[in-house]
């Protein structure tokens, strides 16, 4: 046992070993490795790469010969050198430009979440988000730690666009919404501002980030506004009733704690915060995505 050939020491080395696979992808993201690639005619050795992003040709030849087992680059070695372009994954998700980019979303991923997560023992130990550790912030209103500037703001909220490029179609096809002509997509400072009249209220990630008496607050403030017959689609990544997964969930989960003060729920959870509200009937789907769609009626 724990000999390099055993399969859960490999486990374990590979889990170890895991924000160094983020770092590579976020680093690449940051210095514009796949947008260089992308406006470039060919593809570039590391030489050419390093000369057009303004870094070490050491630095840059390690990085790209990492991004190749991950999957987001190819190398052809047949001229005797390495020159490097896209992959597939990188040109669907990694650019700039593409009409599917992710790439606002992994820069705040980057530049923000990686150090709150730094210290996710600490959040265990206190019960509680990690902005004032991570970035030496005074404690106090979540969002305004959360939003240290307003280009963090802009880059979180086209994150959040980015990532509904890919999972929106899901989510809003889960259930037929044709019997709500007039849809409000909630935003903004929705427990301080008036809500608009709507008969279906969406609440994409929204939850997720509030404990529980602050989800029966805006919850209650939705009920109210919500016309007769109206309800309620709320988007979010949905836990089995066993809390044992799905994986990915289970993450987001851990990540409420050390970046907001909610967590992420299984349906029932979710009925009984909806039911409470006045929203009783009640229907979830699970899309096969990242994020799944509770339906509730008033």
């Amino acid at each position: 046992m724990g000999s390099p050939q055993d399969g859960a020491y490999l486990l374990l080395s590979q889990h170890a070993s895991g924000f160094m696979v983020s770092q590579v992808l976020f680093a690449a993201c940051e210095l514009g490795v796949f947008d260089l690639l992308a406006e470039t005619p060919g593809p570039l050795d590391a030489a050419a790469i390093a000369e057009g992003l303004g870094t070490s040709f050491q630095g840059t030849e390690r990085l790209l010969e990492a991004c190749v087992p991950l999957q987001l680059l190819d190398v052809d070695t047949r001229g005797g050198r390495a020159v490097y372009r896209n992959s597939g994954l990188a040109s669907a998700f990694l650019t700039r430009r593409g009409p599917r980019s992710q790439r606002h979303m992994l820069l705040y991923l980057g530049r923000t979440t990686y150090h709150c997560w730094a210290h996710l023992a600490e959040a265990v130990r206190q019960g509680g988000n990690q902005y004032p550790r991570a970035f030496g912030v005074a404690a106090g209103d979540l969002w305004a730690a959360i939003y240290r500037s307003p280009g963090e703001r802009r880059q979180f909220t086209r994150g959040l666009q980015e990532v509904w490029s890919v999972e929106g179609r899901a989510v809003l096809t889960a259930f037929d919404l044709s019997a709500f002509p007039r849809i409000c997509d909630l935003g903004g400072d929705f427990f301080q501002d008036p809500l608009p009249e709507a008969d279906l209220y969406i609440l994409a990630r929204v939850l997720h980030d509030w404990a529980e008496d602050k989800c029966s607050q805006l919850l209650a403030r939705v009920h109210q506004a919500c016309r007769p017959g109206g309800g309620v689609l709320v988007v979010e990544s949905l836990l089995d009733e066993d809390r044992r997964g799905p994986l990915t969930t289970l993450l987001f989960s851990l990540n409420m704690l050390v970046q907001a003060e909610g967590q992420e729920r299984t349906p029932s959870q979710y009925r009984r915060l909806l039911a409470a509200a006045g929203f009783p009937r009640f229907r979830f789907q699970k899309t096969g995505g990242t994020y799944d769609a509770v339906l509730a009626g008033k």
